[in-house]
């Protein structure tokens, strides 16, 4: 059985063991209102971009929004979960599927370059992903530190090409995607502040506000600059 790192498990029960009741009630709610605002805003965005894009941009619209369903319904599951063994491995899907966002969210616009450029890009950031997740599932807790820099590097790996799509998509699209880059950055303050009341709350309050951003972005793109 894969195990984590000598004594991180525990220090990992014990952080859980102190959280209070209205943490856990606060952070559930996020949960609850961001997986809300997914469904809603992601049928919205799936159901008029319909006939509206290209085959290629909607299977990524799609996908995005599944990857994102899939990140919330994770980490409520995850941070609600009483501590133990069971909540350590929801721990590992629930950090690895933070990678799957971030590339379940470029790929939308990425696909807006042109095709060998679009192409490159997106192998390196779905490859990145690939070894990203592949850390946390199979060597669970031994590079957390090291993996939350990984985190903000493939997301902001984006501003390599930047002028390329700063060229081609709306100018309200860009400022919603750099507006989301940095909200999520800024949660990471609050990912790795693990001695902080409501901290989880916290955090995941940004990464619903930046995903929210986001979805805006992909409505503006997709929808809004189609009609």
């Amino acid at each position: 059985m894969l195990t984590p790192h000598p004594g991180t498990y525990l220090r990992f029960y014990r952080e859980w063991r102190r959280l209070s009741r209205a943490e856990l009630w606060a952070d559930g709610i996020v949960h609850a209102v961001g997986i809300v605002i997914a469904i809603a805003a992601g049928t919205v965005l799936l159901a008029y971009a319909f006939g509206r894009t290209a085959a290629g941009e909607y299977i990524a619209a799609v996908f995005y929004v599944i990857s994102l369903l899939t990140v919330l319904s994770v980490s409520c599951a995850y941070n609600l979960w009483p501590a133990s063994r069971a909540k350590w491995f929801l721990r590992r899907v629930d950090h690895a599927a933070i990678f799957l966002l971030i590339a379940g969210t470029y790929t939308p616009f990425l696909a807006q370059l042109p095709e060998t450029l679009a192409r490159i890009t997106i192998v390196c950031v779905w490859a990145a992903t690939v070894v990203g997740m592949g850390i946390k599932i199979l060597l669970p807790g031994r590079y957390d530190g090291w993996a939350t820099v990984f985190y903000l590097a493939i997301g902001w790996s984006g501003v390599a090409v930047a002028g390329e799509l700063a060229a081609i998509v709306p100018e309200t699209t860009m400022w919603l995607i750099v507006a989301g880059g940095m909200v999520y950055s800024a949660g990471v303050i609050f990912f790795v502040w693990n001695g902080l009341r409501y901290q989880s709350a916290l955090w995941h309050g940004f990464v619903v506000s930046g995903a929210g951003l986001h979805l805006a972005a992909m409505l503006d793109l997709l929808v809004v600059g189609r009609v």
